[in-house]
């Protein structure tokens, strides 16, 4: 089983494509209803239908949490209320209207290594427009935007514990069907 499922995540590293670079130097916006402030550390706690927008992502939550290191680098911790899920969505490099999306109780990105991580009844696809051309969903995917590499475990702590259950992935055809052959001549006199 292990090797199958590390043959599906090979299949998904040539699909994928890295997140729009755009967005890494563009502002970082927060609506909500509740926001608590540490200028000292750099430590932003918003509550309440949280909305983050930073160029084409979108991060969605009922809590999030945005620390700022010294270097400029930020991370963004979001958390949903139980039977809820926190959501992201950004556009791709590579095409014009190229999506990834996805959701999760509980999502973490770090800007400073490109890297995202999302924690119970996670879900991530690919989109080409609203066509999903890949989607992934187990219990811990951890999405390297960097080396495109996606990794799927069945326990929420990014363990993969026996007997725990198991994940999916869905690939969708990426290349055209081979037009039809042409009818063969009918020979003179035979119909």
């Amino acid at each position: 089983m292990k090797n199958i499922l590390a043959a599906a995540i090979f299949l998904l590293v040539p699909l994928a494509a890295s997140a729009e670079k755009a967005d890494a130097l563009a502002p970082i916006n927060i609506k909500y209803d509740k926001a608590n402030v540490d200028q000292v550390t750099q430590n932003y706690v918003a509550t309440g239908n949280v909305i983050i927008t930073r160029g084409t992502m979108v991060l969605k939550s009922d809590r999030a949490e945005v620390k700022e290191a010294p270097d400029g680098y930020h991370t963004f911790i979001l958390t949903a209320d139980p039977g809820k899920v926190a959501t992201f969505r950004q556009k791709r490099d590579g095409g014009p209207d190229l999506w990834d999306e996805g959701q999760a109780q509980r999502i973490e990105y770090d800007e400073r290594n490109d890297l995202l991580k999302l924690f119970s009844k996670a879900m991530i696809r690919q989109l080409e427009g609203k066509k999903v051309t890949q989607e992934m969903d187990n219990e811990f995917i951890s999405y390297d935007n960097r080396r495109e590499v996606l990794v799927g475990r069945n326990d929420a702590t990014g363990a993969d514990k026996p007997g725990n259950g198991r994940g999916s992935i869905t690939l969708q055809p990426h290349r055209t069907p081979a037009p039809a052959a042409p009818a063969a001549p009918t020979p003179a006199g035979k119909q």
